[in-house]
């Protein structure tokens, strides 16, 4: 009913990282990788960092979140024998970039995280890569290597891409979702796998909306599980407790109800938006007061009468079919 793709892809345009925002973020990433470099050519001239970004910001479905911040995941890559502890690898990360920023780093299980307030952080995985490895081992606090490649899943994400940009769009929809709801709702990469693997292509991204969600609904009916296409091929899912898990199907079932209404009963465009806005939030725009089915309609029919060299105007400047100074054919007849 209510045609509100055009709501979709002002929304798609909220979630995007504003250019002063990425400018200042390249300029973070920068500065960290001068710090390490600086302070391992120092202190562990053996260790030579190399980096590659990696996560959402490669993929293009970075979002800005309902607090205004974003992140950037760079990876910092040591391409020899395993030498020191993961911990001690880590440690020596957050030794480098400490003072970076007023806050102080985080040594977190996977990363260490550097907080630019109020603003985004950037998360500086680190990774051991022989040559003659297969795959990276990530550093993990306090545990053993483990065996991860970031670049599979990236490489993954390029391939499955449609050339409109409609999956990215999906994908930050659904972290846009995510991040409203919020509630250890799922991370962006399960949003992402979820979107890769039941994407329902179409012209309007608010159809391709509802119905990647309810293929998304049925297929984790049939089997709860989101495995990372690609080393270590991990079950995102696994290790979600029923009240986990309960909260993310009952948030997707109203979803899907609310979806259904929006695209196939209500025809008010700004009702339909305030469906949408349920699981977007404030971010979404709030659509036209009217009734934007018969309003296309309605140019549907001037424009088949243009086309077609069976349209006139009247003394009144309207286009009609019967009366008035007959036109050629052109595509100058609305919205």
């Amino acid at each position: 009913m209510a045609n509100c793709n055009k709501l979709f892809l002002d929304y798609d345009k909220n979630l995007t990282i504003p250019k002063k925002k990425k400018d200042r973020l390249k300029d973070s990433k920068e500065t960290i990788r001068k710090r390490i470099k600086k302070y391992f050519k120092k202190n562990h001239p053996e260790y030579k960092p190399e980096f590659y970004i990696q996560g959402s910001y490669k993929m293009k479905t970075t979002i800005v979140t309902k607090d205004d911040e974003c992140d950037l995941d760079d990876g910092v890559y040591f391409k020899r024998e395993v030498g020191v502890t993961g911990t001690t690898l880590q440690q020596w990360i957050k030794n480098a970039v400490d003072g970076a920023t007023t806050n102080d780093p985080e040594h977190r299980k996977r990363c260490v995280r550097v907080i630019y307030e109020a603003d985004y952080h950037i998360d500086l995985p680190s990774y051991y890569y022989p040559e003659d490895w297969n795959h990276p081992k990530l550093a993990v606090k306090n545990e053993d290597l483990e065996e991860s490649d970031p670049k599979e899943i990236v490489d993954w994400f390029i391939e499955e891409k449609d050339e409109n940009g409609q999956l990215v769009r999906i994908v930050k929809y659904l972290k846009g979702w995510g991040d409203y709801k919020r509630n250890k709702m799922p991370s962006g990469l399960a949003m992402c796998i979820l979107a890769s693997e039941n994407i329902e292509y179409n012209d309007r991204d608010d159809i391709a909306m509802k119905d990647t969600l309810i293929a998304i609904q049925e297929t984790l009916e049939n089997s709860f599980e989101c495995v990372v296409p690609g080393t270590p091929y991990d079950d995102l899912f696994e290790d979600y407790d029923n009240t986990r898990k309960n909260n993310f199907l009952s948030n997707l079932d109203d979803f899907v109800e609310d979806a259904k209404k929006a695209v196939e009963d209500e025809p008010n465009q700004k009702k339909a938006s305030k469906l949408w806005r349920k699981h977007f939030g404030s971010k979404f725009p709030l659509g036209a007061d009217e009734d934007t089915d018969a309003k296309e309609a309605k140019l549907k029919s001037i424009s088949n009468a243009v086309l077609s060299g069976e349209a006139y105007s009247g003394k009144d400047g309207k286009i009609n079919s019967s009366n008035g100074v007959k036109h050629k054919p052109h595509t100058n007849y609305g919205a």
